[in-house]
């Protein structure tokens, strides 16, 4: 292309877009760069001429920049590239595609580009039935595909951004509304949550989506052409909703570091959708990287670096179409100068974090590991019945599948509800009295339903992560078919169990908050503003793990609400950043028999009359003892038990009956409440608080507070066999202190008393439960902690791997001579930095500490930091933090673990992992109440050379912060 004059004639570039679109300032700062090269003729059409002249009368151009915004003419914008053929930079066509959703997942499918699973739902006009389609409580089910909740509901139109994240029951249930353009529709907000909503829409055409937790960050993908992608991190809507704006009032956003993987689905995108300059949304779950919600053209917001790089890559895609003839190379010196204003720098020090001890400057904090125990709660309670009643048994049969030998669990609000349904009927209108053996088990049975109704009806809703019924058939007998000749069995009596209680109380979701807090201002560097700042950088690497618990896990919500200052409710943060660990984090199985064996020594050492006496010849170490930490007068404070036992139950008692009065004159119970399917599935207008963070002080109600204390009274000494039960001197403990927590105003008589008596005991019965002597807590410890521990280790070694792996980069790049250094060697250092930091991890050979589980760290999610384009003084400071929370049980195990690990026959002769004063100090510790945690925090010495000793940390380097934290009023310190 040359002038008349001999003078290369400048390429025409025809900007065809909207004039709101073309004001942007990506769109500006990229065009200015473009023409400073000087060769280019920047053309803009304006929307006068697109909208009202004919494509005839448009200007002519060798290239054209050309997308589809709101009241833009696609189809005229074709017909002019059709007429004047020029250079499309993002082809017009396939961006009819970018309007359906549908389209948008078939052609990444078809290009074999991963996206989440999903199903359409298509209506032919607003509420249309679908045969295909089923909406239960926790799921939908779409031509036989089921998507349990959480689940995400799109609009198939692709400018509908109205998307809904439904949540389960068992996590409070309710839905989350996404939308665009938060700075004006509600303020500061991206997202708003609706705890009454359960029900999806049905008012046009959906796709129902699996939901992908990705430890609360969304990740944007903006491409210039297929060999160019640069990706930028947010905090993700699906939180709390809360934008993270800086002073401008722009959302903050990160760049971070793309993998190879994903550096070929940006470009399989960009060639699938012939969109050089294109954005898509990245998922990133369990260690896979999905694709959703393709754009159009998207440049990255306030960036000048990003800016230089779009312009370049644009100026060189242009030359090769319409003049390859010139060189493309990029000249040594860019020809504008962009005064780009440097955002402030972190400083980043060591101050509040010396709970541990005193450090010196040179030693960086390269991870934390806290396991932590669940906040207060409600006390856990459990009804057995052996049930005959007709109702009861067919609802079995209803939710087994019609099996008359098969056990059927009833946890969802529909199924509590059929239950109250059946009880309702079943339970007397009055207690009668009771005479004959018979008539007192009639009227055991008879309470034993009135107790099964009012557990269901307590709180006025339902909510599966709370309350769980089995029913398990006892016996069976042969009855004729009905319409059709022989035999079919049908199940006659079985065994109903109620499990309820053990729910988290508002002060124990208070607890989980404020410690999060604490360690947000402890344990990291800057004083609080030094975690918030890491984690919004994305230089945190965060993972949360409960186990199955309710109260477990809602303890970890409100933990991890507090540690990162967030906002709203626990639902949206729960499914958001806790991930369910059952076979870590619960049950004591692998131990039942030896704890079972420690228990029946227990109660031979407490039962017997003789003093208890604990030496051992260990004097100087009580906690070597047998049984160490039982009160010498143990037998005489049993017996003291359950006279205070019976006290406080016949005031209860008491109570109870004036309520069951009240209750008979107000109620009818002829008019029975029919089932509403409506209410079992929570449309009701119940608060949501109450179900996320357990049920407020009073709910139980005196009936329910009267059984609890008469099943303690009874189980705990039974008078016709003479007979003590220690196992529930902890459950004694816990409903005593429960009910001076948050039943003081009833003024119990004696219940201080009991308080007082029971704690003794408990003090020393829960610890030996986990083993009689140091060998038993050690094996005991090691069964119910090993899958934790192996966890633990990987987690240590893996932060020790990075750690080593990224000085040993640096070091060598530091070496090379900055003046030679380019770009591009500085980006192939932080490849080669991200690639390096997976090679080591997954051939690492220490893979005997966990010889049962899989490297777990391969499935989790990572952010890294982007330095070429992040404005923070230190890109790579990088902390990873492991939280594990979990029941009593496991806190013992793995602290009995620490404590005599050293005892172990492979071991003889080594120093304990804990020191003298420390074991001293735990022995002292009578009880790991609640929010108890364990801490482990690993620091590197920046200081020294890389392949001196003192770069890692030795055994005795790692300083765990082990026992209580302060709870306030609610616990002991």
């Amino acid at each position: 292309m040359v002038a008349e004059g001999g003078e290369e004639e400048k390429i025409k570039i025809g900007v065809c877009v909207m004039e709101k679109k073309l004001l942007s300032a990506p769109m500006g700062q990229i065009l200015e760069r473009l023409q400073a090269f000087g060769e280019f003729e920047v053309i803009h059409f304006g929307d006068k001429v697109i909208l009202e002249d004919a494509i005839e009368n448009w200007p002519i151009c060798d290239c054209l920049i050309a997308f589809y915004s709101s009241g833009y003419p696609l189809e005229k914008a074709e017909a002019y590239a059709t007429l004047r053929k020029p250079f499309l930079v993002n082809e017009l066509e396939p961006q009819h595609l970018l309007h359906d959703r549908r389209k948008v997942y078939e052609r990444l499918e078809m290009f074999g580009i991963p996206v989440p699973r999903y199903a359409l739902v298509n209506r032919e006009f607003p509420y249309q039935e679908l045969g295909y389609f089923i909406e239960e409580e926790d799921f939908v089910e779409v031509h036989g595909s089921r998507f349990w909740k959480p689940f995400v509901e799109k609009p198939v139109d692709g400018d509908d951004h109205s998307i809904m994240i439904y949540y389960p029951s068992s996590a409070g249930g309710g839905m989350k509304e996404l939308f665009r353009k938060s700075y004006f529709r509600l303020g500061n907000r991206s997202s708003e949550f609706n705890p009454e909503v359960r029900r999806v829409r049905r008012e046009g055409s959906y796709i129902y989506e699996e939901f992908m937790p990705t430890g609360g960050t969304d990740v944007k993908v903006y491409t210039v052409g297929p060999e160019y992608a640069h990706a930028e991190a947010r905090k993700s809507p699906v939180v709390d909703g809360v934008v993270m704006r800086n002073l401008d009032g722009k959302e903050v956003r990160y760049p971070v570091l793309l993998t190879p993987n994903e550096k070929q689905m940006a470009r399989d995108v960009c060639i699938a959708f012939s969109q050089a300059v294109c954005g898509f949304d990245l998922l990133r779950c369990e260690g896979r990287s999905y694709v959703c919600d393709v754009n159009g053209w998207s440049f990255v917001k306030n960036s000048y670096k990003y800016y230089d790089d779009a312009a370049c890559v644009l100026r060189k895609l242009l030359l090769d179409a319409k003049a390859p003839h010139l060189s493309s190379t990029i000249p040594p010196t860019l020809p504008w100068k962009v005064n780009e204003p440097v955002q402030p720098s972190e400083g980043l020090t060591r101050q509040g974090s010396g709970i541990i001890g005193t450090f010196g400057q040179s030693e960086e904090l390269r991870c934390v590991i806290a396991i932590i125990r669940h906040g207060d709660r409600t006390p856990k309670q459990k009804v057995k019945l052996k049930v005959t009643e007709e109702k009861l048994l067919n609802l079995m049969l209803k939710y087994n599948g019609g099996r008359p030998r098969s056990e059927t669990k009833l946890k969802s609000a529909v199924q509590l509800q059929d239950l109250l349904d059946a009880t309702r009927i079943l339970v007397p209108r009055t207690r009668p009295g009771q005479e004959s053996d018979s008539e007192a088990e009639d009227f055991e049975h008879a309470e034993k339903l009135r107790q099964v109704k009012a557990v269901l009806e307590e709180g006025g809703h339902f909510s599966g992560i709370y309350r769980k019924v089995q029913l398990k058939p006892l016996k069976w007998v042969k009855v004729l078919k009905s319409n059709v000749e022989g035999e079919e069995e049908r199940p006659v009596e079985a065994l109903m169990v109620l499990k309820y209680g053990g729910v988290l109380t508002h002060a124990g979701r208070k607890q989980a908050e404020e410690l999060g807090r604490y360690f947000r201002n402890n344990m990291y560097p800057g004083e609080g503003t030094g975690l918030l700042r890491l984690h919004s950088t994305y230089r945190h690497d965060l993972k949360i793990y409960s186990s199955d618990e309710g109260r477990v896990q809602m303890s970890a919500a409100a933990f991890a609400k507090g540690l990162l200052d967030l906002e709203g409710q626990l639902t949206p943060i729960l499914v958001s950043l806790v991930s369910k660990d059952s076979s870590m984090l619960d049950g004591l199985d692998n131990a039942s028999i030896e704890m079972e064996e420690a228990k029946a020594r227990l109660n031979g050492i407490i039962t017997s009359v003789a003093k208890i006496v604990n030496s051992n010849g260990y004097s100087e170490c009580p906690w070597m003892t047998d049984g160490a930490g039982l009160p010498s007068n143990a037998s005489e404070l049993l017996r003291n038990l359950v006279k205070l036992t019976k006290k406080v139950t016949e005031q209860v008692r008491l109570l109870a009956m004036d309520e069951d009065e009240e209750l008979t004159e107000t109620s009818s119970y002829d008019v029975i409440p029919p089932y509403d399917q409506a209410k079992a599935l929570g449309k009701t207008n119940i608060d949501i608080d109450r179900i996320a963070a357990g049920l407020p002080c009073g709910s139980e109600g005196f009936l329910l507070m009267y059984a609890r204390w008469k099943k303690l009274e009874r189980d705990l000494y039974n008078e016709r066999k003479e007979r003590f039960d220690i196992t529930q001197i902890p459950d004694i403990y816990d409903s005593c202190k429960y009910d001076l927590l948050h039943n003081a105003h009833l003024n119990l008589e004696g219940l201080d008393e009991l308080f007082k008596v029971a704690q003794l005991l408990a003090d020393g019965v829960i610890p030996n439960e986990y083993g009689i002597n140091p060998k038993q807590k050690l094996k005991i410890g090691s069964k119910i902690a090993r899958r934790l521990l192996g966890k633990i280790l990987i987690d240590l070694r893996n932060t020790l791997e990075e750690a080593i792996s990224v000085a040993e980069l640096k070091c060598n790049h530091d070496h090379q001579s900055a003046s030679k250094k380019t770009d591009k060697e500085d980006t192939d250092y932080q490849s080669k930095l991200f690639i390096k930091n997976e090679d080591m991890r997954r051939t690492s050979t220490t893979s005997e500490i966990s010889m049962d589980q899989d490297d777990d760290d391969d499935k989790e999610t990572k952010y890294r930091l982007d330095p070429k384009y992040a404005n923070v003084r230190t890109p790579d400071r990088h902390v990873r933090t492991r939280l594990y929370f979990t029941s009593e049980s496991h806190i013992h195990s793995l602290m009995n673990v620490l404590r005599y690990c050293n005892l172990d026959e492979s071991l003889q002769g080594e120093e304990s992992l804990v020191c003298h004063s420390a074991l001293e100090r735990l022995y002292k510790t009578k009880e790991l109440d609640y929010m108890s945690n364990i801490v482990l925090r690993m620091f590197e010495n920046t200081e020294v050379a890389l392949e001196d000793p003192k770069k890692v940390p030795h055994r005795d380097d790692f300083q765990p912060r082990c026992g209580l934290v302060s709870t306030g009023e609610e616990g002991r310190q």
